[in-house]
Formats: structure tokens, sequence, C-alpha cells
């Protein structure tokens, strides 16, 4: 039983098939049958049944996936381990950001960090907290931006912790305030975010606490193509104050929101608990402590 044919395994199953494993492994279809049939014939068990085009795991496959997955992740975290007797010369940091906030951010964080360790390969993944939990758990990410966990399987170090503001329309009612209550939003059609969003959920739970579930008219993940669309008439958008206040534009109002306290974003870089941190990952939170986030000016 071999690394390889591990990977191969792990891989046509993440993938859906032999000829997508092919093509994320780099390798030909035909070379990840054969080094399937070879854990197969080591192992002495069948892992896989096959139906045509489709493949489903049998009772040993299952077994051996969660075995292998293990199995790969120490590998990776010994490999991670071994880089770092470098000193940073090279490596690899698997990164995940929050799309809110990502140019307003990170941009220039990143960049410095391109800056003190060049030949670090930095692997991005942009997205909300429950795609970039689930990455970590998985094993696809280092470290990376999530609000808050309340899993005891992350590590995290905070990094900044922002209300809402609320981006109006300029002919809205409301759009003379100087703040607005959130209640005052009931009548309001809400733009929201992608359901990998647990600002979502949040946001939800606030609406419901002051008595009425928001009116959604539009989902995204890219800041400003919301505020775009509140621009454009749609609605109201409730963004992290740091993010807001850089983002208005002719025929937008940007008020201080009055929600409960939970109603925040405050964002964490999390890792899995009990997991190695390469040097290229420390030296990333490193960063992060020199430049904190300046307090939003209300």
């Amino acid at each position: 039983m071999e690394f390889k044919q591990l990977r191969s395994f792990v891989e046509v199953i993440h993938r859906g098939g032999f000829t997508q494993a092919g093509k994320t492994l780099h390798i030909s279809q035909s070379a990840v049958s054969k080094q399937v049939a070879q854990l197969e014939q080591s192992l002495g068990t069948p892992l896989l049944e096959r139906t045509g085009s489709q493949i489903r795991l049998t009772a040993a496959g299952e077994v051996v996936l969660q075995r292998a997955e293990a199995m790969l992740r120490l590998q990776g975290e010994l490999l991670s381990e071994l880089d770092d007797m470098q000193q940073l010369t090279r490596g690899e940091l698997r990164l995940g950001l929050p799309l809110l906030a990502g140019d307003t951010l990170f941009a220039g964080l990143f960049a410095e960090y391109r800056r003190r360790y060049p030949k670090v390969t930095i692997q991005l993944l942009e997205g909300g907290s429950r795609t970039i939990e689930q990455a970590i758990l998985n094993g696809e990410l280092d470290v990376g931006g999530s609000l808050m966990p309340s899993d005891p399987a992350f590590a995290w170090q905070a990094f900044c912790d922002e209300p809402l503001d609320a981006l109006l329309p300029m002919d809205h009612p409301l759009a003379e305030n100087a703040q607005v209550r959130l209640e005052e939003l009931a009548d309001t059609p809400f733009l929201m975010y992608q359901r990998s969003f647990v600002l979502n959920d949040r946001l939800l739970q606030a609406c419901q606490g002051v008595g009425f579930t928001p009116r959604e008219v539009g989902r995204s993940g890219q800041a400003d193509f919301l505020v775009a669309l509140v621009a454009a008439g749609q609605g109201v958008v409730l963004l992290p104050s740091v993010v807001a206040r850089g983002l208005v534009r002719p025929g937008v109002v940007r008020l201080t929101l009055k929600a409960p306290d939970y109603l925040r974003w405050d964002i964490a870089f999390i890792w899995r608990e009990g997991a190695y941190l390469s040097k290229a990952a420390q030296a990333w939170l490193a960063l992060l402590r020199e430049f904190p986030v300046k307090r939003a000016v209300q």
C-alpha cells in the first residue's frame, strides 16, 4: 500500500470519478484506475462497486476512505514540518479569506506577506464561514478567516470585531437619518448573503428578535455588487462598518445600525484544534497581529 494509491482512491471519491481524479492529480485516467486496483489487491478486498459510469463505496471502502484521509492529512503535516527546516525559503500557505472584505482588509496584508516570504506559495480560497470551516476540517486549508467559531474543533486568533452599517438607497424614507434601528427596516426589502455565510443566520435571528422576518430580494457574496443593487433601489444591505464606509457611492447612504449586540462581524482566523501549524501559517498569524484593523468611525 502506497500513499499515491491512497491519494488516487480518495480523489476518485472526492471528485466523483476516475477521469476527474486524473485531472486533479495530473495523471491519466488509466493510471488512476491502476493505482486503485493495486490498492484493492494489496488490501485483499474490493473498495468500489462499479456500475457503468457510477461508482459506490463498499463497506470496506468506507473504512479505507476514512483512514486514508487521516493518513494523507498526517503526511501533509509531516511535509509541512520538514519545510519549516528551510526557514520559509520554501513552503506553502493554504489560506481561506472571507469574501466580504477581500480588497478592503486583506489585499495589503497579502502583498506584505508576499514581500516578506516571496518563495512561499499561497493557495487561496475565498468563501463564507461555512465554506472556510469545512475546508479546514477536510484538511484543504491551514488557516482561514471565519466568524468567531463556537465549535471546539477549531482553535482561533481574533482579528476584528465590527458593527454593521445599513446601506440604503438615497430616496429611502429613512435616508436623512444618522442612524436606524433594525425594526425600522421591517418594510424594506433585504439584500442577503450567500447561504455559506453564517452572518445570514445572525441577521435572520436579529430580525425575528425584533418582530419581523426580512423580505429577501437577492443574494450575493460580493459586497460591491450588493451595494450596486442598493444604488439601483433594490433594497437595504447590512455590511460591516469597515467594509461599508469604503463602498458608499452616489445614490447610497450609510447609516449607523442599532441592532442586538450579537449582530456583528467578529472575524477570527481559525485552524483545526490540535493540528500542526506550519511556519508559513504562523507567519501569517503573526502578520495579522502586527497590523490590527482600525475601528470603524461611526
